[in-house]
């Protein structure tokens, strides 16, 4: 009887219970099959990335130019490219001072005083460079490799690659909260392109009514599972008659991990269980709303590679509540200095906290955190007080998991505008860490149309002066 029924027609009659299927696609657990396991010893298990949407200045944050100070207002002496407004003004100073800190003296913006506090643990990479300048290419490229939609994302690869170590949680989680908005691109930027489908991200918002919509069970125990039941043995039949499809395969799996969710997710979430000193460590009592909202990100991420969810991004707020600046709040093509003080408020707090207490923990050892925008800004103003893109050369950092500490890789000339030592690119970043995880990123691949494609495409080279 059960063969003459569709699919679509046994979810739809058993839908009652289970509306919380349909984000079936985005939930994860690994399939020994299909993990390609390490090449060589890991030093890292865990990612952080702190994603900076809308491209913070590096200029004004962890590479200093003296120089702007001392030619401030003056015509760039260097040719000057195409922006992406071309509404270009002269040498523009950071309106931000720097201090040396740690034994390393690395100088660190005024904006940044608790993340300094960590600077012998971070890494810092002043040449990075990008092949895009526009803000949904520009996130495309970082998280994928390529500056379109359709590639599967770096915590996707990750997640293909070694599997997750918690199969009740998924192992790739994208957090929001506060109204934190999905950088420009769309969600596409998360996804797992043409890996299995149990790779792509789970989209967790912490403070809303449910951390994963339709999370909380709606009815008895007993009733899922049977319910699960007969879902997985139509499904199983239906994946015999298309050759064990793996789309279809990750989708029957995905059920049953939905279901461990509804216990896991809600305890991992619940911030209560943390003491009152580790949350004010990470500002969540703070009387900014946007340091708090943060905050929670940050804490979350810690408990997530805590239970063993391998890759974890945190997505900033917009510097106003319901502002219209929620894909990209870092993006100062006027106001620059408000606009980043305002969002490093929002951050600096909760990273700082966040590496204090993974090193706390003993966690830092395992954990490569990153901390990264799509792109730089320029040396000159763009009308009277902004900076306009610039993926020339500009600044991400890392930490922990095997990175060397106290260290500046690279660097960008006189002005910050160009990269004028080892120039580095976001498939250089992602090669490292798969290599502190344990992969070669040469070997990590997926055949789709006929090509063997990865997340460092035919590009990439691993990091070693940053590593310890």
């Amino acid at each position: 009887m059960f063969s003459q029924i569709s699919r679509r027609q046994i979810l739809q009659a058993g839908s009652s219970g289970f509306g919380w299927l349909a984000m079936s696609q985005l939930l994860h657990e690994s399939c020994a099959a299909e993990v390609q396991g390490s090449h060589h010893p890991a030093t890292a298990k865990n990612v952080i990335l702190c994603y900076m949407s809308g491209g913070a200045s590096h200029i004004d944050t962890f590479d200093p130019k003296p120089r702007l100070q001392k030619e401030a207002g003056k015509p760039m002496p260097v040719k000057v490219e195409r922006t992406q407004f071309n509404n270009n003004g002269n040498i523009f100073p950071s309106p931000f001072s720097f201090k040396q800190y740690g034994e390393s003296g690395i100088p660190v913006s005024s904006m940044f005083p608790h993340v300094a506090e960590s600077v012998d643990e971070l890494a810092i990479i002043r040449s990075m460079t990008s092949t895009v300048n526009e803000h949904a290419q520009g996130n495309f490229f970082f998280h994928t490799g390529f500056p379109f939609i359709g590639h599967a994302s770096a915590g996707a690869w990750i997640n293909y690659g070694l599997g997750t170590e918690n199969k009740n949680v998924p192992g790739y989680v994208v957090l929001k909260s506060g109204g934190s908005g999905v950088p420009h691109g769309g969600v596409g930027q998360w996804s797992s392109g043409y890996l299995p489908a149990q790779h792509q991200a789970s989209i967790v918002q912490i403070d809303g009514a449910e951390a994963v919509a339709n999370i909380r069970p709606r009815e008895a125990d007993v009733i899922q599972r049977e319910r699960l039941s007969l879902i997985s043995n139509l499904d199983n039949q239906f994946s015999k008659r298309v050759a064990h499809d793996p789309q279809v395969e990750a989708a029957i799996r995905n059920y049953e991990t939905a279901y461990q969710m509804q216990t896991a997710i809600p305890e991992l979430v619940d911030l209560s269980t943390e003491s009152k000193s580790t949350q004010e460590m990470y500002g969540i009592f703070s009387d900014n709303s946007q340091t708090a909202g943060y905050g929670k990100q940050c804490l979350l991420a810690r408990k997530l590679v805590e239970s063993g969810v391998r890759f974890v991004e945190l997505t900033c707020l917009p510097q106003t509540p319901g502002g219209s600046q929620a894909a990209n709040p870092w993006d100062q093509h006027g106001g620059l200095e408000v606009g980043h003080r305002n969002m490093a408020m929002q951050v600096d707090q909760p990273i700082g906290g966040l590496l204090k207490d993974l090193k706390s923990r003993g966690l830092l050892d395992q954990t490569i955190v990153i901390w990264a925008g799509e792109f730089g800004r320029t040396p000159f103003s763009q009308g009277s007080d902004g900076r306009d893109h610039n993926s020339l050369g500009f600044t991400v950092w890392m930490a922990g998991g095997g990175i060397k500490g106290g260290t500046i890789h690279g660097a960008t000339d006189e002005y910050g505008y160009h990269v004028v030592g080892q120039k580095r690119t976001i498939y250089d970043l992602w090669a490292t860490v798969l290599h502190q995880m344990g992969v070669d990123h040469e070997q990590l691949t997926y055949r789709y149309s006929g090509r063997d494609v990865r997340l460092t495409d035919v590009h990439g080279h691993v990091i070693h002066e940053i590593l310890a």
